[in-house]
């Protein structure tokens, strides 16, 4: 393989002095910059081996650098040995940025040239590099040409209508609300290029990007019409009629360019998010007037109405009743032969039974032992590890169902486990508990929270290289902005979005010993309002996840009595609300185990 990708990368270099560049740039998004692109995407893992989802390459004509953030150096370090390939650890300390990177190369020459699929890159990433000085793109640049001989087809699967039990409101409603957006940002054509805006905006699903119910397509928003471009294949005759309906036109997939050709040569004034559009677009509009904004759709799906809640609420249940019967499963084969892979496969077929069950929200993550250290690690045949009896398995897993979106992190004892690891995982837990438990005032943002998840491991001086939580869709992406829990601001890149009521966020901080184990520990939290007063409104959490603690791991000599008392409180409602779904004594008694009351 890594032969493959070196030959590889001497063809691309090949086809760069053609076309006159001196260096590509490789993003592995797909056109709609989806977080996880479907498989004929693949272009960064073809060109470097690494397969996991965040990540950039630079390629010059003598070397090649992967910029990737904190989930993935291990992971990076791997699969990328013997490639050739210089790992950048992004956010480190003097490690430059992409653009820093590019900015000190071009300085070598006076005319530097960057190439690169413009369907593939961020109108952001996009303007961002070609302001520059001395720096020239050339924008429709495809890295892979006819290398790939058996690349795989573009993804096309029949799309369907999310009903309105599930959804809650009506597509609608849900375009007359972004009109009336564009309409106050003076705005008269709203594009929409992510895929999960047009999903949500019209109450449709689809299945062409693995475990993100989404489907390929483009939505063109005027005050008196709406067009869909979606290939023809993906629409059933009831999908027709939900945007008859709904007053929603249908034009073919590719006629989408042409069309925005048509709509810039009639003065329209587009409303874009550079984030969320492509470069080639934006190239497109910007000559015209163009009101560059977050897409109105992004806070609209944050914000959960009562019938999602009331859905999410109820499907946790089942769910946290999953995750219960893989803890009980751990703890009674760890020493027996099971796998990582074992594991994975026993959650996923209890997903599975749930009946309105869709997808895994992402690839199970069972990691054991150090292979938890890598935050995003994915088993497979070639590294599948066996579980032994000693140290700790981490489970992070999910379900995409019609009732809404899952995503928990547990990590289990498999057998003896050392001081070390109960002291780092009951700063975790102390961490997970207190950002679930605080009241805080309407105004606050997740940067003004974080330190409360990273508090008692920063005083033993102990972090971890990623952000503390991320919003959830609605049997959507399992990763959905604006809201997140970070503790740095990095201008540019983070986003800064109020926490308000109806927002679900995850709450998982986690400790990672590179070579020795990882820990990570998820609840899925939704920002509901407290009360108010003289000094305004306060906001607090309920916690949506139910699932035991592994108390074979707490050291309670770190605790507390506040962090005794969350622990306790949250296993009482985990015991009354999962009981009911126990299928048998046997489950009934270990549930009571794994939920007892524990003190000093």
């Amino acid at each position: 393989m890594k032969e493959r990708i070196v030959s590889r990368i001497e063809n691309l270099r090949r086809r760069m002095k053609q076309a006159g560049a001196d260096l590509c740039l490789i993003t592995g998004e797909d056109y709609h910059l989806s977080e996880y692109p479907g498989k004929y995407f693949g272009t960064r893992e073809f060109f470097s081996g690494f397969t996991g989802s965040a990540g950039v390459l630079l390629i010059s004509r003598e070397e090649v650098w992967f910029f990737t953030d904190g989930r993935y150096f291990t992971q990076a370090e791997y699969e990328l040995e013997g490639t050739g390939i210089s790992l950048m650890k992004s956010g480190t300390k003097g490690v430059p940025t992409v653009k820093e990177h590019i900015e000190v190369l071009s300085r070598s020459k006076k005319y530097f040239v960057i190439a690169f699929d413009g369907r593939t890159v961020s109108a952001h990433t996009g303007c961002s590099i070609a302001e520059i000085p001395d720096v020239r793109v050339i924008p429709d640049f495809d890295p892979v040409g006819d290398m790939w001989g058996d690349r795989p087809a573009f993804p096309c699967s029949e799309s369907f209508v999310l009903d309105l039990k599930y959804a809650g409101e009506t597509a609608v409603s849900k375009l007359t609300r972004i009109k009336e957006s564009m309409m106050e940002a003076g705005a008269e054509i709203h594009v929409i290029a992510s895929l999960d805006d047009t999903a949500w905006t019209l109450n449709m699903r689809g299945r062409d990007v693995d475990c993100n119910p989404v489907f390929m397509s483009y939505l063109l928003i005027e005050p008196e019409e709406a067009v869909l471009f979606i290939q023809e294949k993906a629409l059933t005759q009831e999908v027709k009629n939900h945007l008859n309906d709904a007053g929603v036109s249908v034009r073919d997939y590719k006629d989408f360019y042409p069309v925005c050709e048509e709509k810039k040569k009639e003065g329209k004034v587009f409303l874009a998010d550079k984030r969320r559009v492509n470069y080639r677009t934006f190239n497109i509009i910007k000559d015209g007037e163009t009101v560059i904004k977050e897409n109105p759709s992004v806070l609209f799906k944050a914000v959960k109405n009562e019938t999602e809640i009331r859905n999410l609420t109820d499907i946790h249940r089942e769910d946290g009743a999953c995750v219960t019967r893989l803890m009980m499963w751990v703890k009674e084969y760890a020493n027996s032969e099971i796998t990582e892979m074992d594991a994975a496969s026993f959650v996923d077929a209890q997903r599975k039974k749930i009946s309105d069950f869709y997808d895994l929200s992402f690839p199970t993550i069972s990691a054991y032992g150090a292979n938890a250290a890598m935050m995003h690690y994915s088993a497979t045949p070639e590294n599948n590890a066996l579980i032994k009896d000693k140290g700790m398995l981490l489970v992070d897993s999910g379900g995409q169902y019609l009732r809404g979106t899952t995503d928990v992190t547990r990590t289990f004892a498999v057998g003896e486990v050392t001081d070390e690891m109960k002291k780092a995982f009951t700063l975790t837990l102390k961490g997970m508990l207190s950002l679930s438990d605080t009241v805080f005032l309407e105004g606050c943002s997740g940067y003004s929270l974080d330190i409360l998840a990273r508090g008692a491991l920063w005083k033993e001086g102990i972090d971890y290289r990623c952000g503390t939580g991320h919003g959830v869709g609605f049997m959507l992406n399992v990763h959905e902005g604006p809201n997140a829990f970070r503790w740095k601001y990095v201008p540019g890149v983070s986003e800064i979005a109020q926490l308000q009521p109806g927002m679900i966020t995850t709450d998982e901080p986690g400790v990672y010993e590179e070579g020795k184990y990882g820990i990570r520990l998820e609840n899925e939290l939704l920002c509901e309002k407290a009360f108010e007063n003289e000094y305004g409104t306060f906001l607090r959490f309920r916690t949506l996840t139910l699932a035991p603690v592994d108390l074979d791991l707490v050291d309670t000599w770190y605790m507390n009595e506040d962090d005794l008392e969350r622990l306790n409180n949250y296993h009482k409602t985990v015991r009354e609300e999962l009981m009911p779904l126990m299928s048998d004594d046997r489950e009934r008694k270990l549930l009571e185990r794994y939920t007892r009351e524990i003190g000093h």
